[in-house]
């Protein structure tokens, strides 16, 4: 898994609530290409037209957000079904971190199992970032070793990130690289508990 570390970059302002998955990775889209592919179908009903170009008012679309590696969304975003393909097409298309007030927990939980760094601030902090976004060259700065967001006016906000969570991004560790880890304990308990209760190993 990617390493996240310091995330600097323009932030593109969503500052929509409640954006589902369905929203971010439409099911129709999910099977039209693999993992590294879907980035191209994110907010597709959002970012295109009926005739499939890009709607020019969409944010997305705009320079210089395009090529952004921060989001700004609203409240509860990524909330509605547990799939995985959603954060896969955010990364697609560069977006590294997100913040907002609240996430979907399963969306919450695929972040970190996919690199992408999800930051929970208060509602007043995200607006005021995102009014700097609109800012021509606003660069922020996400750093998750200091958990800090530095905003282009300079000031520094805190957010906590569990530990376990934070040390895997910071050292670009999966779940079963992390399990692998513990091999010797979990050998320890299999011998132990082999010799506790041979007849389950028969």
């Amino acid at each position: 898994m990617q390493k996240v570390t310091v995330i600097k970059g323009v932030a593109v302002p969503l500052m929509r609530q409640n954006v589902d998955t369905d929203v971010i990775i439409p099911m129709d889209k999910m099977l039209m290409g693999d993992r590294d592919g879907l980035g191209r179908f994110a907010f597709h009903a959002w970012r295109r037209r009926a005739d499939g170009t890009h709607d020019p008012d969409f944010v997305l679309n705009q320079d210089p957000y395009r090529d952004a590696k921060i989001l700004l969304a609203g409240a509860n975003f990524g909330c509605g079904s547990s799939r995985e393909p959603a954060v896969w097409a955010i990364l697609g298309i560069g977006i590294r971190c997100v913040i907002a007030p609240s996430f979907g927990a399963i969306f919450f939980d695929n972040c970190f199992a996919n690199a992408l760094l999800p930051v929970v601030l208060p509602a007043d902090r995200v607006a005021a970032f995102a009014e700097q976004a609109a800012t021509p060259g606003a660069v922020f700065t996400v750093d998750l070793e200091r958990c800090r967001v530095t905003a282009p006016d300079g000031d520094e906000v805190p957010f906590a990130v569990d530990r376990r969570r934070r040390e895997a991004l910071l050292q670009g560790l999966d779940e079963i690289t992390l399990t692998l880890r513990r091999e010797p304990e979990i050998a320890a308990f299999q011998a132990a508990d082999r010799r506790r209760r041979p007849w389950v190993y028969l």
